[in-house]
């Protein structure tokens, strides 16, 4: 893994996590999403580290070389964010700018809510804030699109792990792929969100789509051969269990906090952070064009200048490399 800092094993207590980490002042956790590991983070460690920040990029638990128990139950919001206090108690670190994309942005919301005293700033790629909803999140996505939806079929523990560990490589090619257009999402409709059924059923996806490299494709495929989707899937098994833990818990963040959307996002398109200033009163918002879901790897100059620039003007640094 060229360019990418190697990893080291710490125990939290809780779990063992494989931490990646360069640089030093003020500490900036960067917390991946699903399907990912810390090494989605390759383009933007370096930049970050260089304007002065202290930046650690774990494998979250039940990812890439970090402990992955059985037990569902372990990967509810509660225990992920108390492993991300953990890990700042064994780094000796009191607060962070929390970073997380995809589920990562998941968890660093409510880390400002569960934890706002290890808290500095909170910076979300692609993942908005919002109130708890009426309804369980599965009630309301039932509803809506159907037993289809991902969400939905990633319930049933040990099916998904077993058809997408079929054919990694391919799984990985069908993700990491070049955002849809606007009639391809039309075409697809509700199959959009049937990650089993187009894994499937699909047409091989062109490897001309891809948006990585073949090297950085293979360090994924490498990764999930060895941990298998167990881990990452049960965060979808754990959304219910989410709002329930969440949906007393004040939702305004009155933390320094930035958004950062993609305009062509299928998955979280920007109109879903319409109206956050409600709940995060310091929020910033930016929106990266021609880029999809996959912000880090299809646009890392953009996003890498919008976070250096929110960073040094909330938190400068006096540890950056001129």
């Amino acid at each position: 893994m060229k360019g990418f800092p190697p990893p080291r094993a710490i125990d939290i207590g809780s779990a063992t996590l494989s931490v990646h980490e360069a640089g030093a002042g003020p500490a900036v956790v960067l917390v991946h999403g699903w399907p990912e590991i810390a090494y989605s983070w390759k383009n933007q460690i370096g930049p970050l580290a260089a304007a002065g920040y202290r930046v650690i990029a774990p494998d979250l638990k039940g990812f890439g070389a970090s402990s992955a128990p059985k037990d569902r139950a372990l990967y509810d919001i509660r225990h992920m964010t108390d492993d991300l206090v953990r890990l700042l108690d064994a780094l000796a670190i009191e607060r962070a700018i929390f970073c997380g994309h995809d589920w990562g942005g998941a968890i660093v919301w409510p880390m400002a809510q569960l934890h706002a005293d290890r808290v500095l700033g909170v910076i979300s790629i692609c993942t908005p804030h919002r109130a708890p909803p009426p309804a369980s999140p599965l009630t309301i996505l039932k509803n809506r699109f159907g037993e289809k939806h991902y969400f939905i079929q990633f319930q049933e523990e040990g099916v998904v792990e077993r058809l997408f560990e079929s054919d990694i490589e391919r799984f990985f090619r069908l993700m990491f792929r070049r955002p849809p257009t606007r009639a391809e999402i039309e075409k697809l409709g509700p199959r959009l969100l049937d990650l089993p059924g187009r894994f499937r059923h699909g047409p091989p996806p062109d490897p001309a789509s891809t948006i990585i490299s073949d090297d950085d494709l293979s360090v994924y495929v490498d990764a999930y051969r060895r941990s298998g989707f167990h881990g990452g899937v049960n965060l979808y098994r754990n959304v219910d269990r989410n709002y329930e833990i969440m949906r007393d818990v004040d939702p305004v963040i009155d933390k320094p906090a930035l958004w950062v959307g993609a305009a062509l996002d299928a998955f979280l398109p920007p109109a879903g952070a319409d109206g956050m200033e409600r709940l995060v009163p310091k929020l910033e918002k930016a929106i990266i064009d021609d880029c999809g879901h996959w912000v880090m790897w299809e646009r890392p100059e953009a996003l890498n200048d919008i976070l250096t620039r929110w960073l040094r003007a909330q938190f400068p640094s006096n540890a950056a490399i001129i």
